[in-house]
């Protein structure tokens, strides 16, 4: 009689424990090493409310700093201690500024710079004008004054920047160019802010007219986003 073929054993299967065994170790072991005080607190407070259920709306944004393509520790230094420094200040902008950034009002960003809070201009002014449309921004403008008080804040120095699209001012206007304009806009939202009770001493202000676009003049969208006056909560070394 023949033999009967014994069927292969099937191979075990109990290396799989150990080895998930040994990759819960790994993790355990990298979360450990993970200090959370050496992260960009500026960018991950961005990232943290971006992607919380209770995300404000589409105004957040992270801007790539100068040195996000460095990989090595050293070398990240000066954004690690910018993030330390700024972190707690992005937090507060925004949980202080939750319904503006909901409704495109203001958007917040960071750069190299600093932290930016960005004023869209069609909710403030009129076009081709440089007198704030009070009624509807007194609450915003109130916000903002009482922003400049927080501890997070305390001693730091601001720039309002104006900016405008690449379409050129009326004939005849209040204003001969977008560079008056730009510049006219900052000064008065510094002025009411002085007002509300904010120390102008810590501020400067500058008009750039349309030579710093966000995005392309082409579209009337894009040119929305360009008419802009940004406040911004000014890093160590951009005073």
């Amino acid at each position: 009689m023949a033999k009967e073929k014994k069927e292969p054993e099937k191979p075990s299967t109990a290396w799989q424990g150990t080895y998930g065994d040994m990759i819960t170790l790994m993790l355990c072991f990298f979360v450990m090493l993970y200090d959370p005080s050496e992260s960009d607190a500026v960018q991950m407070a961005a990232l943290s409310a971006s992607l919380s259920n209770n995300n404000p709306g589409g105004g957040i944004s992270v801007s790539p700093g100068s040195l996000a393509d460095l990989g090595n520790v050293v070398s990240a230094l000066p954004s690690i201690e910018k993030g330390n420094k700024l972190g707690p200040a992005m937090k507060k902008a925004i949980s202080s500024f939750a319904p503006e950034v909901k409704s495109n009002k203001i958007t917040i960003t960071s750069d190299e710079r600093g932290i930016i809070i960005s004023l869209a201009s069609d909710s403030f002014f009129e076009e081709g004008s440089a007198d704030i449309n009070i009624e509807d921004s007194r609450e915003t403008l109130l916000r903002l004054s009482k922003f400049f008080e927080a501890p997070e804040v305390a001693g730091r120095r601001w720039r309002i920047e104006g900016h405008t699209d690449n379409r050129p001012v009326t004939n005849g206007g209040v204003f001969p160019s977008n560079w008056e304009l730009s510049a006219a806009r900052a000064a008065n939202v510094l002025h009411y802010l002085s007002d509300f009770g904010v120390n102008e001493q810590q501020f400067s202000i500058a008009g750039y007219a349309d030579t710093r676009p966000k995005f392309s003049n082409d579209t009337a969208e894009g040119r929305a986003y360009n008419r802009r006056v940004d406040v911004i909560i000014l890093d160590d070394g951009h005073f």
